[in-house]
Formats: C-alpha cells, structure tokens, sequence
C-alpha cells in the first residue's frame, strides 16, 4: 500500500511533469493570514481549454457553514488514501499547516474557532463572481454543473426547484448531470429539462421498458480549437438509494461498456480531442471507472462531496473533487492538441463569503426567489448551545439532535436517520431558525414513520446499510453514509463480510443487549417506500426545538468501529 507521503511526492512529482495545481500558491496565500478576492482568484491562465466545475450545491444559495467529515473511512484498496484522509492527516498530506483559511475550508480541525474567524463559504452570488472572472480570462470556458442542485432547502422544496433552476440559468451552465433531482418525481423532472437552455446528460439514464437511452449521453463543444466531448453520468443506483416509484419508467446503473463504448464513439465518430465525464457516481466508483476504461481524460466527480486541492490521476485520466454546498469551484486549464491533454493546471477556489464580493445580478436573482417566503425562512425555533453538523462516516450532531425529536415527538425506543451527506452546520450561539431545519430536512418523501421491528430485522438493516457503505468493491457502494441511530449503540468492524460487521447491539436505557427476537418501536424518515405515514420530519424537530429552546448534544461515544 502506498503510503500518505509517499502520494503526496508522486501527486507533487507528477504535477511538476505534467501539470501544476493551485495548492502551491494557496499554501502561500494561507501562509500569509490574509485574504483578498484578487488572491483567491488569481491563477496563471495555460493551454487553451478551462474546465470549470461546481457540484453538490443542494439548494444553497446563500452562504453557509459546512464541516468537513472527521471519520472518512476508505476499504480496501483505497484504504488510507484520498478522499478517505481527514483532519490533521488531510493538512499533512497536503502541508496545509493548522489555523489557514484553507485548513478551516477543507477540515474539521478547529472548526468552531476558525468559522468564527473566517466565516461562511459559498453564496451562489459569490459563486457567480468566481465564474465571472474565470469568464474574463477564457471566455469560452466550460461551466459543468455535477448534480444535486434542485434540492435540500425550503424554497426548493416549496418552489419544486424553480428557484434554483432560475438561480443556475443565471449561472449559465454548459451542461449538468443528477441525482437527487429525480426525487421531484419524474414529471416535474421532464418539465424542467424541456425548459433548460443547456443540455440535461445522463447517459446511464435508460427507458426501463425499451432499454433505450432517456435523456441525452452527451455534448460536443468546440473551445479552443479543440473538440470536446462532455458525457454525462448521473447517480447510478437511484431506484435503491432513492424511492424508484417516484421515476418508475427509468433504469439507471454504472454501465461500463456504455461509457466505453460512449467514449469510443466521441472519440472515432464525432472526433473528440478531449473526453471529459460530468459524473455523480461518487469518488471511489469514479476512481474504479478510470482504471477500467481506456480514453477518459478528466472525470469532473461529485456525490461524495469531497474537497480536494490536487486532482488524483488514474492512469492518464483526472479526477477533480469540487466539494459541495457552494463552498469551492474548481478550474481546470488543460493544453489539448494533437487529438490529446498535453497538460493541466488546476486550481481549487475556496469561496469565503466574506472576501469575495457578490454578483449583484445573481445576487437579485437570489433574493427574488426567497422574497416570498422570508417571514416563514427567518423565524427563529430555537438556539443551540452545540456544534450542529452532519458529514461523518458514523455520527453527525445534526442527526442525534433529529435522532433526540424523533425518539421523543413518536414515542420510540430506537431513532434511524438517513446518513444522508447533504446540510450545512451551525456553530455554538446560533439561532436554529426554520430555513436551518428545512436545509438538514427538506426533501419530497419525508414522513416520519412509527412502526415495530424485531432485533432480527433492525440487524439485517444496520448490515445492508453498512455493505452499501462499506464493500471493498466501490461499485457496490450504493448509499450515503452510515444510518445514524439514536437509543441503540453498536459495534462495527469496516472489515468483515455483510453479515458480520455489525454487533453489540445495545439498547441504550436499559444497557440490555437487542434480542433478535423481541419488537422495539422504531420511529425514523426517509422511508423509500410508497406510502410511508407520518407526520414530515421537520415538523417533528421543529416541534422538538421549540419544545427545548436550547439545544445541548452531548457528545455520542455510542458506535465502536474496529478494523478501520
């Protein structure tokens, strides 16, 4: 196994032959303690080909706080490699040193004080001005957006996406792919795209009856005198990660020799000079992709929100990691001649709401869209006393507070929270206003369930999410994170088969082991199944917050993880 330093001197070694990334300058930057928009913008123009990518924005136009993941565990292969390094071994790897503007952007490591200090990031207005100057340099530059757009705030879910599709049609992209977009259901999804003045690609996307291609592979652009072929990828295991009755005529799927026979066609047939894959597959299946499929030259990679300031090569093809929530964008010069990528210079831009100044037309476009519901959007619930945040492999203080409401509001001996990846942070002191709890909640199958289930069934659970997590083989990675779980600590060992992994089931009030075949009240949401009831989980952490006034989250020791 390749050691951490030992990939950072190759990763900088090949930068050096081949092409350089912004870490280099930025480092310095940090270095300095100061920040200004001239500094984060500026990048050294090369080639004739700019890349930019912006993925994972669930909604937010606004600037927010977003943690980055303490525990981010890789399996096999990739054990100990990008993205799964976290924390003080991330700023090692990359000689961030501790307390810079981007040790705060790309870690958890003194998050509380550093957020204090530097501020929010993102605001799809600041992101506008970062694309606005990449435009000055290189007009005819890409911008592709990786999915996860129309969703994961009030207004988008009160809106059915109309605010963010208006926000990013002032964005003007070149093309996007999807993935939580189809939980709109399937008609809204269609009368969106037939609106769109760009290209809507998802070239694993199928008619499940006629297994024939349901939205366009991909698009030929001409920049720079080369030719350039943008294939779409969209999330691959919908119906399982996602409820399939809400787009029932639809298949979807890795599908490895589509790609490569996609890649074949751009390249012989349509004479593509640079085959670039706007994908949401998620960073470990991407990584696989790249090492089966012959003829890619960047993977622009999004679903796993991770943030990385080098691209990771694979064989000949990069892989670009741009983050989530608005937070970066990534801009990527590439010299293209002679039919194939010469090299590359990279940058990934930290958006530090408070440095870089907003798009005043973008910024109208904002306020525009949230203007009819600020009254319900600024109504504070509560405050918190603790650091909310969601990103982890296992825990997220955000989903014990919705763990707490639910075993509380429903009545229940055991809470399950989806380890959904999505929903900024609040730090210690903030109010928890209605908008906060709809960023951590919103989406279109909410309903907070109540039911019995044995100690048998809540195992086989916790075993199929954490194979979905957890197989060594990426392509059957298929979900988020780990389902979080309040009354009921656990044992995990990340290395053994499904089947396996999960023991010590403990029911947290009596400290008695769960008994396969005794019934437990399970209440939880996000339900995949067609007709879950139940009151909207919003309701029920608002009612909870309000109830409390002041939210304390004890720190959760409750999940032992062996093997990793």
């Amino acid at each position: 196994m390749i050691s951490r330093r030992d990939f950072l001197q190759a990763t900088v070694a090949a930068s050096a032959v081949y092409g350089a990334s912004g870490i280099g300058n930025w480092a310095r930057l940090a270095a300095q303690q100061a920040l200004t928009q001239d500094q984060l913008l500026d990048f050294d123009t090369m080639g004739n080909v700019t890349l930019i990518h912006v993925t994972d924005i669930h909604g937010q136009m606004k600037p927010v706080y977003f943690r980055e993941p303490e525990i981010n565990i890789g399996v096999g292969a990739v054990d100990g490699l990008p993205p799964h390094v976290t924390g003080r071994d991330f700023l090692d790897l990359y000689g961030i040193a501790p307390g810079t503007p981007e040790a705060y952007a790309l870690t958890y490591v003194d998050f509380v004080s550093l957020a204090k200090g530097y501020g929010r990031m993102g605001g799809l207005d600041r992101v506008a001005t970062v694309i606005n100057s990449i435009r000055a340099e290189r007009p005819d530059a890409l911008l592709l957006d990786g999915g996860d757009t129309w969703h994961g705030s009030y207004t988008t879910l009160k809106t059915e996406a109309q605010d963010m599709v208006n926000v990013m049609n002032a964005l003007k992209p070149d093309a996007m792919t999807s993935h939580w977009e189809f939980t709109l259901g399937i008609d809204r999804v269609n009368e969106i795209v037939e609106g769109l003045p760009f290209p809507f690609l998802g070239a694993n996307i199928f008619d499940a009856m006629w297994d024939e291609p349901a939205y366009q592979p991909y698009e030929i652009f001409e920049r720079g005198g080369a030719k350039i072929a943008v294939i779409g990828q969209a999330f691959p295991y919908m119906p399982i990660a996602n409820p399939g009755w809400m787009f029932p005529d639809l298949s979807f799927g890795i599908r490895d020799e589509r790609m490569a026979s996609l890649v074949r066609e751009v390249r012989e047939e349509q004479g593509a000079d640079l085959v670039v894959v706007l994908s949401h597959n998620g960073f470990d299946v991407d990584r696989k992709m790249a090492g089966q499929i012959e003829g890619i030259d960047v993977i622009l990679t999004g679903h796993t929100h991770d943030a990385l300031p080098e691209p990771v090569r694979v064989g000949n093809t990069l892989l670009i990691a741009s983050g989530s929530n608005g937070k970066f964008v990534s801009r990527l010069d590439l010299d293209v001649r002679d039919g194939e990528m010469k090299g590359f210079r990279h940058k990934l831009i930290p958006v530090f709401s408070d440095v870089i100044a907003p798009d005043a037309q973008v910024a109208a476009v904002i306020d525009e869209q949230r203007a009819p519901f600020e009254a319900e959007l600024s109504e504070v619930i509560g405050h918190t006393d603790s650091l909310l945040y969601r990103r982890g492999n296992f825990n997220g203080t955000w989903d014990d507070l919705i763990c707490n409401a639910l075993i509380d509001e429903r009545e229940a001996d055991i809470a399950l929270s989806p380890g959904f990846r999505w929903g900024p942070s609040l730090i210690p002191g903030d109010a928890i206003t209605r908008e906060d709890i709809f960023n951590a909640t919103a989406m279109t199958y909410p309903e907070a369930y109540r039911s019995e289930m044995t100690g048998e069934m809540l195992h086989v659970i916790m075993e199929d999410v954490a194979d979905n997590l957890f197989n060594p083989d990426p392509y059957y990675q298929q979900g988020g994170d780990m389902v979080r779980v309040g009354g009921m600590g656990y044992q995990i060992d990340v290395t053994k088969p499904q089947g396996e992994r999960i023991t010590n089931m403990t029911l947290l009030k009596t400290g008695e082991l769960i008994d396969p075949e005794k019934s437990y009240v399970v209440a939880g949401w996000a339900s995949v199944n067609e007709g879950t009831e139940g009151p909207p989980i919003w309701e029920v952490v608002e009612n909870y917050i309000a109830r409390k006034e002041r939210i304390q989250i004890e720190p959760n020791d409750t999940v032992k993880v062996i093997g990793a």
